[in-house]
């Protein structure tokens, strides 16, 4: 077998997404996610420009190799561009071995490790009162594990808090919009939000919360401590990851659950907080971080520390990432949780996909490959548009902040 096309496509139902086409001289095709989100046109370009000619002619099946043909042989390494375009390639290629094996993907890779993919909902209120009401809305539809995210009184906007619907997206604008800042505020409320959530639902509902890098260690360290009594399934990205000791200061202080690594690249990236054992869970994904074959490294890995996978699921992941997503969190032994936002019925129609949802579980389907597929014509129907990620300053000086 070997590759004779590849080509992107580029649309926009409702946000846009990235899509690696690759065809071969026996009919079977597969696709990948490459969407990085407010920078997609870089990884299309990189793809069409640098990738696609260097696959044209190669044995699809050799994906191991052609995945460190692209990672070694480009000198250049690491970064989310390069490996949300590696990302898209191998899981393109996944996606053809399995249709050449008959087999859903979780099947290549080892069978299936549990019935069912625990998923985890978002819960967004403007206030605590209808932050509370969004988790009864969440739990009512069968969902096991919720995000809560409120407002915070005093701020007019704060990054992660939906506007009240199912399909929040915060690349909302051609040019990034200013949302302001206040950690003094945010460190009294969010107590007080989890106290008010936890009394609403009981014991049996997981919580997770979503800090979005805003802290420094020990204001972060500081939260987990406060949040202790409600019983946090996971405190995701409490401070920046760069400086990966900061997180032993964290742990030295609270025993909340740490889950941080959705902007993580590589192994190389959560190698240090892996082995020391400063995080619980890590959430790296499939298309940010090299795709299926550089994605189980990392679990090997986190499994010897007793860290487990809890990967970014929001909807800058297209349909495309999910489906391979659940087929990997299907198998990987050391599970933990997987993000689901749900898209927009004109993404779900762009992309239809075998994956389903079903009393707080999904499961990814038995169709050969990764399950999802794109309608190109569709597609071509929701042309590109630019759309930017917001930014975050302090609200009493303007300082530009993290987010």
């Amino acid at each position: 077998m070997k590759i004779t096309n590849a080509r992107v496509i580029v649309c926009c139902p409702g946000r846009n997404f990235v899509t690696l086409k690759i065809e071969t001289d026996q009919g079977l095709s597969g696709i990948g996610d490459a969407t990085l989100n407010g920078r997609e046109l870089a990884v299309a370009s990189y793809l069409t420009d640098h990738v696609i000619p260097c696959l044209i002619g190669r044995d699809p099946h050799q994906i191991e190799d052609i995945w460190h043909y692209l990672y070694r042989g480009a000198y250049w390494r690491r970064g989310p561009v390069t490996m949300s375009a590696i990302a898209a390639v191998d899981t393109a290629l996944w996606d053809i071995k399995a249709k050449a094996a008959g087999l859903p993907l979780y099947q290549l890779l080892g069978g299936a490790s549990r019935t069912g993919v625990l998923v985890y909902g978002h819960a967004n209120g403007q206030d605590i009162e209808q932050t509370v009401d969004e988790v009864l809305r969440y739990r009512a539809m069968g969902y096991r594990a919720i995000r809560a995210q409120s407002g915070v009184p005093g701020l007019e906007k704060v990054y992660g808090v939906g506007r009240g619907t199912m399909f929040y997206e915060p690349a909302d604008a051609s040019l990034p919009s200013e949302h302001d800042w206040d950690t003094a505020k945010y460190l009294r409320h969010t107590p007080r939000l989890f106290d008010a959530v936890r009394n609403a639902v009981g014991d049996d509902v997981h919580l997770l919360h979503d800090v979005h890098h805003r802290l420094t260690p020990i204001e972060a360290a500081r939260l987990g401590k406060d949040l202790e009594p409600y019983r946090l399934f996971w405190m995701e990205d409490a401070t920046p990851a760069e400086n990966q000791d900061a997180f032993r200061l964290i742990r030295q202080h609270t025993t909340t659950p740490i889950a941080v690594g959705e902007v993580f690249n590589t192994i190389w990236d959560c190698k240090a907080l892996i082995e020391n054992q400063l995080i619980d869970y890590i959430r790296t994904t499939v298309v940010h971080a090299g795709g299926i074959t550089h994605l189980r490294r990392i679990a090997d890995l986190a499994a010897l520390y007793q860290v487990r996978t809890g990967s970014h699921g929001a909807t800058d992941l297209s349909p495309v990432c999910m489906g391979a997503a659940l087929h990997f969190d299907l198998w990987v032994p050391n599970f933990g949780i997987q993000e689901y936002m749900r898209h927009t019925d004109e993404t779900d129609a762009v992309f239809p996909h075998a994956y389903v949802f079903k009393d707080g579980y999904m499961h990814p389907g038995e169709t050969p490959g990764h399950g999802v597929e794109i309608d190109e014509a569709l597609a071509a129907k929701f042309p590109y548009q630019r759309a930017y990620l917001p930014v975050n300053r302090l609200q009493h000086d303007g300082t530009l902040w993290h987010w």
